[in-house]
């Protein structure tokens, strides 16, 4: 009898852990397949300018006759949207990786660097274990990680008052790609507590307040921002 309360009891917290997750209303939501999805980072068109905003990478792809399903914003970046930190691109590296010391969140400890092979593999690490290699086909490095082999970033603060609007990325178990972003405002530690919940082991922040996510099968279309790097999903047009 016993036995058969404490599962129901588990099932319990696992179905509200679950229905908590799936609200829609605090949080925009992808997850992402690196094997079967066209999954790629932008930061320049063809004639060498800066995209800038989803409204114009939709139409980048658009003109290669592909169609954008997902786009975020990919990392923080410093005047005239040059990316902060690493940035690969088509094997290309083309900002250097930064390990220097300075303020705000992007030096906030450890950092990492989120990135996809060329087997499509896609890996977050921290910064100081990350090693190049000419495998690497996209890469991008921002900060602060959110979780670190599963546990959440213990700079963070449970009640912290630090809040924002966010958005980062999270691997799961499987392999697969979490992108979130808040609709509200939150701190680091709730942040990074979402992504725990959600089943990965390594998370990292992506950016703040500038954070802009375009989702249109769940009808989150935001095509403004002024960005340096993002992170688009495409498929061909039909």
């Amino acid at each position: 009898m016993k036995n058969i309360i404490l599962f129901s009891l588990l099932a319990f917290v696992i179905l509200s852990c679950s229905d908590k997750i799936k609200n829609e209303k605090d949080y925009v939501i992808f997850e992402a397949n690196p094997k079967t999805e066209n999954i790629k980072f932008y930061w320049k068109n063809d004639s060498g300018q800066v995209i800038k905003s989803i409204n114009n990478l939709k139409k980048h792809v658009e003109s290669k006759n592909e169609n954008l399903k997902f786009a975020m914003n990919g990392g923080m970046f410093e005047i005239n949207n040059i990316p902060k930190g690493l940035y690969i691109e088509n094997f290309k590296i083309l900002n250097k990786i930064d390990t220097s010391n300075g303020n705000g969140n992007f030096y906030l400890q450890p950092n990492g660097v989120f990135y996809l092979t060329k087997n499509n593999e896609a890996k977050i690490v921290e910064t100081q274990k990350f090693r190049y290699n000419s495998n690497i086909e996209y890469a991008t490095q921002s900060g602060p990680m959110l979780l670190i082999n599963g546990n959440i970033n213990p700079i963070f603060q449970e009640q912290s008052t630090n809040v924002n609007i966010r958005n980062g990325v999270g691997i799961l178990e499987n392999g697969n790609i979490v992108f979130v972003m808040s609709k509200t405002k939150v701190n680091f530690y709730n942040f990074a507590l979402l992504f725990k919940e959600l089943g990965c082991k390594n998370a990292l922040y992506l950016d703040g307040f500038v954070s802009r996510t375009y989702l249109p099968e769940k009808k989150w279309m935001q095509e403004d921002g002024d960005f340096g790097v993002m992170i688009g999903v495409t498929d061909s047009e039909k």
